[in-house]
């Protein structure tokens, strides 16, 4: 437990709170494309990293995360030699960022949170897709926040201390919620407290992941329904 209350849990958004991998891999499998959609869906998030890491570098100018995956879209469907979508339709494919599904317990589980605190995104997406996401998945945030707020990447701490900005409060009464261990080791060493939650699947059912997290967390969860009642016995 740490020193303060927990007042605002911050939440990674892909992976943590909705189902990138099978959202995509489902939308991929309905266009009728030939290939594999579970690799085209895994290729498509492989690119994720490099991509920001550009941004990071220099080497891009600051780009939105919609512009990020339609490049690294534009990569993939030369990759699979897919030259029969217009631009109509690679428009609609590279916004399914924005219509992914949340796993089963996350709306449940992020109304239980939003009762005793205040709840929102810390995530790379940008807030036009985040929001859409939200009004798709009826996810209930309080705020929507976003890398395009403090024009930096996750893991640059001016992220995790934004959030501690927007809402004046410390980093200790600070929590992130994540499904990625390096996400959360970033935030803590910026002084907020973390949480890591089980995605075994986030990568698909064929390919789990290990969700042993570490001893380092304040709290370790199964799912958002078990964190929710963890917040609410010890916060």
């Amino acid at each position: 437990m740490g020193a303060k209350k927990i007042r605002v849990l911050a939440f990674d958004v892909f992976g943590t709170v909705v189902d990138w991998h099978g959202s995509i891999s489902r939308e991929v499998k309905a266009l009728g494309l030939d290939v594999d959609p579970n690799e085209f869906a895994t290729r498509w998030r492989q690119g994720y990293q490099p991509a920001m890491a550009k941004v990071a570098s220099g080497e891009l100018e600051w780009t939105l995360i919609d512009d990020l995956h339609r490049m690294i879209l534009d990569d993939l469907l030369a990759y699979f030699s897919i030259v029969d979508l217009d631009e109509q339709q690679k428009q609609h494919l590279n916004k399914v960022w924005h219509r992914l599904s949340a796993w089963e317990d996350s709306v449940e589980g992020l109304n239980c949170m939003k009762m005793n605190h205040t709840i929102c995104t810390l995530s790379n997406g940008n807030l036009g897709l985040l929001t859409n996401m939200a009004k798709h998945a009826r996810l209930p945030w309080d705020c929507v926040l976003s890398a395009e707020v403090f024009k930096k990447y996750k893991p640059d701490p001016n992220t995790y201390l934004g959030v501690c900005r927007v809402f004046d409060v410390d980093p200790q009464e600070t929590m992130l919620v994540a499904a990625h261990q390096s996400d959360l080791d970033a935030a803590r060493a910026c002084g907020l407290q973390t949480a890591y939650v089980e995605r075994r699947f986030e990568f698909g059912k064929g390919s789990p992941k290990c969700v042993s997290g570490s001893s380092e967390n304040t709290l370790h969860a199964r799912d958002f329904i078990d964190l929710a009642d963890q917040l609410a016995h010890k916060y």
